[in-house]
């Protein structure tokens, strides 16, 4: 009886009664201070650089790549944006002067000519185990 009010009511309450309870009272506050709080709405740069396949144009403005319009070419050669790639490395502010572009492009054609080989090389592995086995399977 000489409990403060915040015990003697904790002391009193049954244990049928369900603390859920309290939850829509919770809801209405985190709304109010949700509802007071100002709403920040901010632009982030697009912080992915793309190449172009073609010429070894980096791409990186402001204007995020996926932003640009369908018609979009590169300014170097004049490539649709479809042969613009996801550019992993860092990108400095004289990447697309003309002697580093044009190593870029060597090396792009370069990967690309790997590309291309492997699949041949495969095939003539298989090839050759292939006439190993047909020649160990006739000899012994």
């Amino acid at each position: 009886m000489f409990l403060d009010s915040a015990s003697n009511r904790l002391s009193l309450k049954s244990s049928f009664i369900s603390p859920l309870r309290k939850i829509p009272s919770l809801r209405r506050q985190n709304s109010v201070v949700a509802a007071a709080s100002p709403k920040f709405s901010m632009r982030v740069a697009s912080k992915q650089a793309y190449i172009c396949r073609d010429c070894g144009y980096i791409y990186n403005d402001r204007t995020p790549f996926d932003k640009l319009p369908d018609k979009y070419f590169c300014p170097v050669c004049g490539a649709p944006k479809r042969r613009f790639r996801p550019y992993e490395q860092t990108v400095n502010k004289n990447d697309n002067e003309f002697d580093l572009r044009k190593a870029r492009k060597a090396q792009i054609q370069k990967d690309e000519a790997i590309g291309k080989v492997l699949p041949i090389a495969a095939a003539l592995g298989i090839v050759a185990l292939v006439g190993l086995y047909l020649y160990l399977n006739s000899v012994f």
